[in-house]
């Protein structure tokens, strides 16, 4: 498999553009301008153009740091995860250094949850992405899961951060925009099943209104904290042989 040009840049593999037109341009510098765009207007913004707008130089001074769009793209997931902290930390079992893991997946994603847009090409190949999995890996050090389980296990846990980021981003963007809160969105579905519902055909609906369920919206990280702790009672099992007491 051929690497893309930007995954060699990023590696220290091939030499960076010598000085643009402009002398503070860099690759540094286009990748921040990239993410300012995004977070300001959204993925659909980030364009070469948009980016040279936003530096103030032409769109062809772009090309010479990097060569597509796409390959700009892969430096922006890379930079929105940035590296990882030291994990696990000390006296950290692997439970709690897959959890520790999970979350500072999950902030570093809320920081850009625009970047969750941005297509999936390929297993990730950048050094962030690379030094979280290893970082993943050296939490379930120890728990005598094969090499093929404990990539698995990572895959579940990225893919529930993934999903998760990206449902919150799209709820407040959906408050937002009806100028709501999360907890006068949430009663009035609870008013509107109530309304539209009838307690024959949707028993198990009904019990959740009359124990006004949608009167409590929680915290912001409930969903969060539930997901990870159903996932790690079920890799306990494979390490452990038996279910969780």
């Amino acid at each position: 498999m051929e690497v893309p040009e930007s995954v060699e840049i990023a590696w220290g593999l091939r030499e960076r553009p010598g000085k643009g037109p402009k002398r503070t341009l860099s690759l540094e510098h286009i990748v921040e301008a990239a993410l300012r765009v995004g977070s300001a207007e959204g993925l659909a913004a980030v364009s070469m153009s948009k980016i040279a707008a936003e530096l103030d130089v032409s769109t062809m001074a772009l090309y010479r740091y990097v060569s597509s769009k796409d390959d700009l793209l892969m430096l922006i997931t890379d930079a929105v995860v940035g590296p990882p902290p030291p994990l696990p930390e000390p006296g950290d079992d692997w439970r709690q250094g897959v959890y520790r893991w999970a979350a500072a997946m999950r902030a570093a994603l809320r920081e850009h949850p625009w970047s969750l847009r941005i297509p999936i090409t390929g297993p990730g190949i950048m050094p962030n992405h690379v030094a979280w999995m290893e970082a993943g890996l050296r939490c379930l050090r120890g728990t005598g899961l094969d090499p093929d389980t404990k990539l698995a296990a990572l895959l579940l846990v990225n893919g529930f951060v993934r999903t998760e980021v990206a449902l919150l981003s799209d709820l407040q963007n959906a408050f937002d925009a009806s100028q709501v809160t999360d907890e006068e969105a949430l009663s009035g579905y609870g008013r509107s099943l109530a309304r539209l519902t009838d307690a024959r055909r949707f028993p198990e609906i009904h019990e959740l209104l009359q124990a006004r369920v949608f009167d409590r919206p929680g915290g912001p990280d409930d969903e969060f904290v539930f997901g990870m702790d159903r996932i790690l009672d079920g890799l306990a099992v494979l390490v452990t042989g038996k279910p969780p007491a």
